[in-house]
């Protein structure tokens, strides 16, 4: 949940992810980079023919080349003359320069901006001492030594890569590289410079994480930057972001909390707010240090920094603050009852202050809560319509994509088999009206619909360096539904594929990499389950247990069942019931009853199993989990099986395997029919022969198509049930060969597969 309110990190140097920075101190200085400029400039105006962060020589050359290759020669020209020749050179380089705005028509006019670049220079220049001057001649020679050696290694590439015949590069590899060979020369950065290269990391981190530098390279440049200027308050707060990248609280606390006491100590704030920009700094420092304990589940120290944010705002009066404020409350003390009472609060409040991000916020956290609370889908729909108008209508682009989020949730959570991506990912388009009935059948399909939509949408934000806004939480949520809901339809290639692109698109130092390392694991779990591969499944857990110990949990249980150690499983599952029902997750705890009763009738007490399954049917039908409730019905349909009442049990099928074959996991859909199949048989004992005969035929066919199922999960060990139950089916029914056939395809499973220590298909 925490995670629907990341944006309220109370960010002051970014709006729109574009960097306001006040750079106090920081003057314009000479480098070997703006040399060159210079040379370029000085040659422009001589020929009569008509600059950002620092980059390599050999980046400048291939610029120039690019519009104007005799150009290019003349500066590689004078830069290896003056690079190679004596101080002296450089002396009288910057004596030439004021020629330029000499004569009746001079070459640069001092008040263009060529000209004030030009002046600018040429007086930073004149203010070095002579030990400078001479550090800077050697940094000119060392710029140029490295600018060769990167053209003779380019020339060399190139002669390598027509050889061998590949001559494309992708685009992005190229970014990277020049991103890196950009930053790597940088010295002293003046003012527009800093602003520059915050402004874009800034961008690229709330944007397009992939694209901006790598955690190590990043701190490397702002430690550089806060070498030459201590006191550079939105170095610090850009430092604070790039270390909750790699989940570091101890270096993000240090920098949040350096960010502010810099604002204070230079008056950045105070000088345009007076006093109040004092306290202002106080309030949002406090605020931003709750968000980030909260963030990384500190829950004490995250309310003693809240209540100390509320007592300032309250004290200035800032609404604004106290707005934010509430809404971090409820982030604390949302497992609480009574926490909707002060989220409907936060909702009205940020509407009568005019703050519409908070107001949507508060509606996505409310349709939340109240999915779980099991309310209508056709009203959390309405409600989530509300929300996408103040969106649409302030062009809350990244708003408009958690609500696609949200919805897709909400159709995995109200229709799907066990739990998942949908309760954990439930976070933050026209409006969809439903009843009971189509939302019933037609999860599956509006789930996948909306996670598609939201995949196709471009940003509507105004984005810096060519960057869409495709790689927040929102879009790592729809990938990892779309990963699950192909996997549990048996195409693991296409959800291999899927997450194949998650990782591209999330490297695993990224913020929201969770989301997929998760989802990835618990498909392979599945798929060993299927396959049989316990072992396997059971070294999983491990992984899945780091990322989310509430599922780690109940799929340890899992497989300590499927390894028929009852007494362990049993334990387990009491515990994690337990803890369940205390953080009220009502998903779950359907889930390990419904394993509670299977390891009942596994134990051979189907009567015990019996009012547990009531007791989940119950908890289905209250929060409206159709699916969930589906489920349960089988479950008790198999009860009654194995109790000896078959025709119950076939009239209780009836009533589950619509939704479940409509929209269904295809392992369920192997499961049921397989249930309807034994049902078949077994109420065919009392028939006459010829009747008899008929119905078994009716079963073997249901089976088959069990079988159809359970080939598409690669399920062996349902496959081995089936198998054995087909060949006594064909020995009743006089079929040899079939019945050969069938028995010699069990033999080659069961020799592969463990077997149960009680046969489920003993008790037909």
């Amino acid at each position: 949940m925490a995670s629907v309110h990341e944006s309220l990190y109370f960010n002051p140097m970014m709006t729109n992810g574009v960097v306001h920075a006040n750079v106090f101190g920081i003057k314009d200085w000479v480098t070997p980079y703006k040399i060159a400029v210079l040379v370029l400039l000085n040659e422009m105006g001589r020929t009569g023919e008509g600059a950002g962060p620092d980059i390599t020589l050999s980046k400048l050359y291939k610029l120039i080349e690019e519009s104007c290759p005799q150009l290019a020669n003349s500066v590689q020209i004078r830069i290896k003359l003056m690079a190679e020749g004596e101080l002296k050179d450089m002396e009288q380089f910057f004596d030439d320069l004021s020629d330029s705005f000499s004569g009746t028509e001079p070459e640069v006019h001092k008040t263009s901006v060529v000209g004030l670049f030009l002046r600018h220079m040429i007086l930073a220049y004149s203010k070095l001492s002579f030990s400078q001057v001479f550090k800077l001649y050697t940094a000119l020679q060392q710029y140029f030594q490295n600018g060769e050696k990167k053209t003779v290694e380019d020339a060399d590439m190139e002669l390598a890569s027509r050889e061998e015949g590949e001559r494309k590069m992708e685009k992005e590899e190229l970014d990277v590289s020049i991103r890196e060979e950009e930053v790597s020369c940088s010295g002293p950065l003046s003012q527009k410079q800093a602003e520059f290269f915050l402004s874009q990391q800034a961008s690229l981190l709330k944007n397009d994480e992939t694209k901006a530098l790598t955690p190590a390279s990043l701190q490397k440049e702002l430690n550089n930057l806060l070498k030459f200027n201590p006191d550079f308050a939105e170095a610090h707060y850009l430092s604070y972001l790039n270390n909750l990248r790699v989940q570091d609280v101890f270096s993000s606390t240090h920098s949040l909390l350096h960010y502010f006491d810099r604002l204070i100590l230079t008056g950045a704030e105070s000088k345009s707010n007076g006093e109040e920009g004092y306290g202002r700094s106080l309030r949002y420092a406090a605020l931003n240090l709750a968000a980030l304990h909260c963030r990384f589940g500190h829950y004490q120290q995250a309310e003693l920094a809240l209540q100390e944010a509320i007592r300032i705002a309250q004290e200035s009066n800032d609404h604004v603050c106290l707005q934010h404020c509430l809404s971090w409350l409820y982030v604390l003390g949302q497992k609480r009852s009574d926490s909707y009472v002060l989220l409907e609060h936060s909702v009205k409040k940020a509407v009568h202050f005019g703050l519409p991000y908070l107001a949507s916020l508060g509606i996505q956290s409310l349709v939340q809560q109240r999915a779980f609370a099991g309310k209508t889908a056709n009203k959390l729909m309405d409600a989530l319509k509300d929300s996408d108008l103040l969106h649409w209508k302030h062009s809350l682009s990244e708003l408009i994509d958690i609500s696609i989020a949200q919805k897709t949730a909400i159709w995995r959570l109200y229709g799907r088999r066990r739990p998942g991506i949908g309760t954990q990912l439930l976070t933050r388009s026209q409006s969809l009206q439903v009843d009971s009935t189509s939302f019933r059948l037609h999860w599956g399909t509006m789930a996948l619909q909306q996670a598609q939509m939201l995949l196709s949408m471009n940003s509507l934000e105004s984005v810096n360096a060519g960057v869409q806004q495709n790689n927040t939480e929102s879009f790592a949520v729809a990938l990892c539904h779309l990963a699950e809901l192909h996997a549990e339809q048996g195409c693991f290639a296409a959800a291999s594929e899927v997450l194949k692109h998650l990782k591209e698109r999330f490297p695993p130092n990224s913020q929201h990499a969770q989301l997929w390392m998760l989802c990835d694991q618990k498909i392979q779990f599945d798929r060993a389950m299927n396959d049989g591969k316990y072992h396997l499944a059971d070294s999983l857990v491990t992984g899945i247990t780091a990322l989310n110990s509430i599922e780690g949990v109940y799929r340890k249980a899992v497989v300590l069942q499927a390894q028929n150690q009852m007494s362990e499983a049993h334990k387990l599952l009491q515990k994690l019931l337990i803890h369940c029902q205390k953080i009220r997750n009502t998903e779950m705890v359907i889930s390990v009853l419904l394993s509670v009763a299977e390891l009942y009738w596994r134990s051979s007490s189907p009567t015990i199993a019996l009012p547990v399954l009531l007791q989940a049917l119950a908890l289905s039908k209250e929060y409206r989990l159709q699916y969930l409730a589906s489920e349960t019905v089988l479950n008790l349909a198999f009860a009654q099986l194995i109790l000896g009442i078959p025709e119950q049990a076939l009239s209780l099928l009836h009533m589950a395997i619509e939704p479940i074959l409509a929209d269904g996991a295809v392992l369920d859909k192997g499961r049921a029919m397989f249930l309807v199949a034994k049902c078949q048989v077994a109420s065919a004992a009392s028939y006459d022969p010829l009747k008899k005969a008929e119905a078994l035929e009716a079963a073997i066919e249901n089976l088959n198509e069990a079988k159809n199922y359970f080939a598409k999960v690669d399920c062996k060990e349902q496959i081995r049930d089936v198998v054995y139950f087909q060949a006594r089916l064909y020995h009743t029914l006089g079929k040899t060969q079939e019945r050969n056939r069938c028995a010699m395809l069990f033999r080659q499973l069961h020799q592969e597969l463990p077997s149960h220590g009680v046969p489920l298909i003993n008790h037909l």
